[in-house]
């Protein structure tokens, strides 16, 4: 039985990051991955250009300016952000200008509005000023040449206000994983259908697919197959020949319906490993179909949660080449106790505040669900542990 590290090596073993790339709008970029440098092609600003609305002076006309001795100037013209002037502010003179725009020729200076007073073609200044005082020189955000989004950055609002600034209307991205979704059993109903005795509606498919969209990757595929394993093994078959990743729930453990062994041997696929020294979820089945990693997890849903966070995100981080698929790691100080030994590493729903972590108090079995519902993170619980007492430090996973 492997340790969940030796899980996680070998199936990372399976996959290579994927570099086929396409070309996506800006308004579709968010959260994508840049498959290029992005390079400044001119300088930003690209002209030097005024900070606030005032008057564009030079500095040598207004030393000495104030309130009671104010510097009269004679305005020749006007600029709005957007325009430009195509005179010179010689000596004695101003240009009137507003936030954003280019800073005329001549001028070395900029007088707020609030310290001066117009009338008719002439300009009252009230404070001197030193040569580039409220001046934006061109270039001083960033310099034509400059890399300023790496290859491999993933596309948040900052970067995208950077590709929007330098007239981008599409960006050069990696193409996302493709991942299919099939959850196993008879006794699964999908939502929607109406329900009979025996029966239980598929929640493990419905965690999945929500993460896997939560981080900007919805399946490509997500359905139920009843338990027949020919039919079963079809399905796995025609997902991993669309797919590059397929993760399946249910049907992995020793019953009589487990039938994911079967469904191997239909498929003549390449078993990795089956069962991982972890509570819950040990029955864990793995295999390459046709070049195609398959992850079965256990059916039971807080097995396939833990697993699903411990085992297929570093699967999806190697083939995005993104760290941040895989979930955070952090010290806690535990709240209450957990008295239940673990035997092997047992992964508890819990909830994480401010270095605090508290074991949800709910049912901790692997077939309950609604102690997810407050749930923010995984609490690990050592197999030399002999359960967890309040005041003990433990690793948390946050969700």
């Amino acid at each position: 039985m492997l340790q969940i590290e030796e899980a996680q090596a070998m199936l990372t073993e399976q996959v290579r990051k994927i570099e086929q790339t396409e070309r996506v709008p800006l308004a579709d970029a968010l959260g994508r991955v840049l498959a290029e440098d992005v390079t400044a092609e001119r300088d930003q600003p690209p002209f030097p250009r005024s900070p606030l609305d005032g008057y564009a002076v030079r500095a040598a006309d207004v030393a000495g300016a104030s309130k009671e001795n104010p510097a009269v100037l004679h305005v020749i013209g006007r600029i709005y952000a957007g325009y430009v002037f195509d005179g010179i502010v010689g000596e004695g003179q101003a240009v009137r200008l507003m936030t954003g725009a280019p800073i005329p020729e001549g001028a070395d200076a900029i007088i707020r509005q609030e310290d001066t007073f117009a009338e008719n073609d002439t300009v009252q200044i009230y404070v001197s000023s030193e040569p580039y005082q409220n001046y934006c020189f061109q270039g001083e955000d960033y310099k034509a040449g400059t890399v300023l989004l790496p290859k491999d950055s993933r596309l948040d609002a900052g970067k995208i206000t950077v590709l929007s600034s330098l007239g981008k209307t599409e960006a050069v991205v990696y193409r996302k994983p493709s991942v299919a979704v099939i959850s196993t059993g008879d006794e699964v109903l999908v939502p929607g259908q109406p329900w009979s005795p025996g029966k239980i509606y598929d929640s493990n498919r419905a965690y999945i697919c929500a993460r896997l969209t939560e981080a900007g990757n919805p399946p490509v595929i997500s359905m139920h197959a009843a338990d027949e394993a020919r039919k079963v093994a079809d399905e796995i078959r025609k997902a991993a020949q669309q797919a590059d990743f397929v993760i399946t729930t249910g049907g992995v453990s020793v019953g009589e319906k487990d039938i994911l062994h079967d469904v191997v041997k239909l498929l003549d696929a390449e078993q990795l490993f089956w069962k991982v020294r972890i509570k819950p979820g040990s029955p864990t089945l793995a295999f390459v179909c046709e070049g195609t990693l398959v992850l079965c997890l256990s059916g039971n849903p807080f097995g396939a949660i833990a697993n699903f966070e411990l085992l297929a995100r570093p699967v999806l981080a190697a083939l995005t080449g993104q760290k941040d698929w895989l979930l955070p790691m952090e010290n806690a100080v535990l709240q209450n106790d957990f008295r239940k030994p673990a035997g092997a590493r047992r992964f508890l729903r819990g909830c994480l505040e401010n270095g605090k972590v508290y074991i949800n108090g709910k049912m901790q079995s692997s077939g309950a669900i609604a102690s997810m519902v407050e749930c923010n993170c995984l609490v690990e619980i050592r197999p030399d542990m002999a359960g967890a007492m309040a005041g003990e430090t433990v690793q948390v996973y946050r969700l």
